[in-house]
């Protein structure tokens, strides 16, 4: 039996090398076809529906990979413009805002290094959105255009937004005196956070167009000092321009710029805000609103460190909770002379007992309209309101309650409630005789001792 087996396993042997011997020259010629076609398809699969990789996996981009020198020696501009290339080029899945190419949460990661760049770092692709640049310094070099920004998230697209839910996180921009931190032109949803931005000769961060730019939790000055630099008086530049709408400015601390947060669009949001750049005695603004008749700001929570806030035509302004040191102020400058829609309470003012008014005018405002200074906590600085109350005491048969140190605005009073307190027999008759030059006068028809408690209101508006 042993023997059958070994003789037909034998035969098939032979018979399959016959085979083999007659069709092998046919046979690899159709495998090696098959072999090519194989790969022709899976390099073309791959082409469809691999991302663009560096080499330490999809979706991050290192810059290192692609060149950059993380010890700032040589100049990295090209290669780390490779990485956001690839990344702004890598493959998308589905939209965000319409046009809006979303990335998956890309990321180029500078690694931890510091790179010298000598040009802005511009976007060269747009449309694209969920991205994230974080990890790293970048120092411009002694050529760096004075009008660049290190970053520059801008294009010339037409589109309606040029990026979105881009995020810029964990960075120190070292601008060399020469341009800008980062700019964010016409996009929607940007994220700026735990940046530290400094040396910059014209604006740190530069929100223009677009909304909803949220600058959180970092810190920016043109130069690096905690407070009383002998160079102060020279301070120039702007830490933040807000020129774009729905924007937020929170938990961030501008230690040393000419002026802290510029705003030239509307419904902004400024809180937990710490501003001690360029003293207002030497001519600093720590918030400078210069939209005259369309402000609708709100700060709030924030800390004003000898610098003060200065607000053109104020149109929906609230200020409150903040605290203003070292006589920092609020300033209304009047342009076409509106005032409307403006709270300003619950704020804490400390200065040197010199006389300087927490709230000042430049200029007459001929429209005021529902106005609100009033509950503010002051020490050492002159009180001013718009709701000043006095206690006047007197035989009569007038009482004058004189307003001018505490109110506002000049000869303005549009309303005044008083209480009358008198012991004597009769019950006399009184009214409001006069309301004029911040002046109320309370007169009755017979000589009585009496005691009157008025408040009057400048700025609000009743139906």
């Amino acid at each position: 039996m042993g023997a059958s087996i070994t003789a037909i396993i034998l035969l098939f042997t032979a018979a399959a090398a016959a085979v083999h011997v007659y069709g092998s020259s046919e046979f690899s010629r159709k495998r090696d076809h098959l072999h090519r076609m194989q790969g022709i398809l899976e390099r073309r699969s791959l082409q469809q529906e691999a991302p663009p990789r560096s080499p330490s996996g999809p979706f991050v981009y290192h810059v290192t990979a692609y060149g950059a020198d993380p010890t700032g020696r040589n100049d990295s501009t090209d290669a780390v413009l490779r990485a956001i290339g690839d990344a702004l080029g890598g493959p998308g899945r589905g939209v965000l805002f319409e046009g809006i190419v979303n990335l998956g949460g890309a990321r180029v990661d500078l690694d931890g290094g510091n790179y010298l760049i000598s040009r802005p770092l511009l976007f060269p692709v747009s449309g694209r959105g969920n991205l994230a640049i974080h990890g790293g310094t970048l120092t411009a070099s002694n050529d760096f255009p004075n009008d660049g920004y290190l970053i520059d998230l801008s294009s010339s697209s037409n589109s309606t937004y040029n990026y979105e839910f881009i995020t810029f996180r964990d960075l120190l921009l070292d601008s060399s005196y020469r341009g800008g931190g980062i700019r964010v032109t016409n996009s929607l949803r940007t994220t700026i956070d735990n940046c530290y931005i400094t040396r910059f000769n014209t604006t740190g961060i530069l929100a223009q167009g677009g909304h909803e730019t949220y600058i959180r939790t970092s810190y920016l000055g043109q130069h690096v000092t905690a407070g009383g630099d002998s160079g102060e008086r020279s301070f120039s530049g702007t830490a933040i321009s807000l020129a774009g709408n729905d924007n937020t400015v929170s938990n961030v601390v501008i230690f040393s710029a000419q002026t802290g947060i510029l705003v030239t669009g509307q419904a902004n949001l400024i809180s937990g805000v710490h501003c001690y750049n360029k003293a207002a005695g030497f001519g600093g603004v720590g918030i400078h609103l210069r939209l005259p008749g369309l402000t609708q700001t709100r700060i709030v929570d924030s800390y004003m460190d000898y610098t003060g806030i200065v607000a053109e035509d104020p149109v929906q302004l609230t200020v409150a909770n903040t605290f203003f040191l070292g006589d920092a102020f609020i300033l209304f400058r009047s342009v076409k002379g509106v005032m409307s829609g403006v709270t300003v309470v619950d704020n804490m003012f400390a200065g040197s007992d010199r006389g300087v008014e927490i709230v000042q005018m430049e200029g007459r405002f001929g429209e005021v309209d529902q106005v609100a200074v009033d509950r503010n906590a002051v020490r050492g600085m002159a009180v001013k309101t718009t709701v000043a109350r006095a206690r006047v005491d007197g035989e009569g048969p007038s009482w004058t309650a004189d307003l001018r140190a505490a109110l506002l605005f000049p000869n303005l009073i549009k309303q005044v409630h008083y209480t009358f307190i008198s012991d004597a027999a009769s019950f006399p008759r009184h009214f409001v005789r006069n309301v004029s030059d911040n002046k109320v006068v309370i007169q009755s028809d017979v000589a009585v001792a009496a005691r009157v408690y008025v408040t009057a209101d400048q700025g609000g508006t009743y139906l």
